[in-house]
């Protein structure tokens, strides 16, 4: 587990580094760059900066829609795959025990939590997997804005174009970004969650601990994050408004320049 763990963060950390890197060059201040810049930028223009004679290697723009789909779909994932592990393995109090948890000790399944559980036992470590779970959160709030934007706010031009590069970057941006928040668990979220599944299947479980959902559990360890967390939050509500009141002004001036060109 520790190997594909260390693994998978080696290779995100690369990924990231491969595409951050060219656009750090580009800013240097150096004219022997300036047809890689040319030729970054051209990878980057999308819309009314790309040249209607040029489609070549290019997709609509109003592609758009598939990052925020699979945005929305990925992050969902992932956020409910961590949480529902975070409340039976991670509790912040080490004394603390979800309702699932408890049921399953009832029925005989404990040695499954048990397992999972020895992995966590530091309150840092307990802590950690609660912070990818509110970062997971901040990332779907963000993504569901994404897609409403693009369904309510903006509207594509049919002519509208984007180069295929652009295109497979914000395709890998957006599985690569909510998997970068929650790497520190996610190797083992997903193996909790296969062993709940093959458990299920083999011994079954018990009905009520399947129709009893404790939101309370759920919800409650995200008030003992701390300030940092919190602080972080206020930044991202605030930027996000930010954003979405930007987004809604640039769309007005769009629709008044094509009334006026127009008439």
């Amino acid at each position: 587990m520790n190997t594909i763990k260390t693994g998978l963060i080696c290779f995100l950390r690369g990924a990231w580094i491969a595409g951050t890197l060219p656009i750090l060059i580009t800013s240097l201040p150096s004219s022997r760059l300036n047809s890689f810049h040319a030729l970054l930028l051209g990878f980057a223009k999308r819309g009314k900066i790309m040249p209607s004679s040029s489609h070549k290697f290019t997709v609509p723009q109003s592609f758009f829609l598939h990052f925020y789909l699979l945005a929305v779909v990925w992050t969902t994932i992932l956020l409910m795959g961590t949480w529902y592990f975070a409340c039976n393995v991670a509790p912040l109090r080490a004394e603390s025990l979800s309702y699932p948890a408890a049921a399953s000790h009832l029925t005989g399944g404990s040695h499954v939590f048990s397992l999972h559980k020895s992995r966590f036992t530091s309150a840092e470590d307990r802590f950690n997997v609660w912070k990818s779970v509110f970062l997971l959160l901040l990332m779907e709030v963000h993504v569901l804005k994404r897609l409403y934007e693009t369904f309510c706010v903006f509207n594509y031009s049919s002519s509208a174009r984007m180069h295929i590069l652009g295109y497979l970057t914000g395709l890998y941006f957006y599985i690569a970004a909510p998997l970068s928040l929650c790497t520190f668990c996610v190797v083992e979220a997903v193996n909790f969650a296969a062993d709940q599944v093959a458990e299920f299947n083999v011994e079954g479980q018990d009905v009520m601990s399947i129709t009893n959902f404790d939101l309370r559990g759920y919800v409650k360890p995200m008030t003992r994050l701390g300030w940092c967390q919190w602080a972080g939050a206020s930044i991202f509500a605030w930027g996000w408004l930010h954003q979405y009141r930007c987004h809604a002004i640039l769309v007005g001036f769009s629709s008044v320049l094509n009334l006026f060109l127009s008439n």
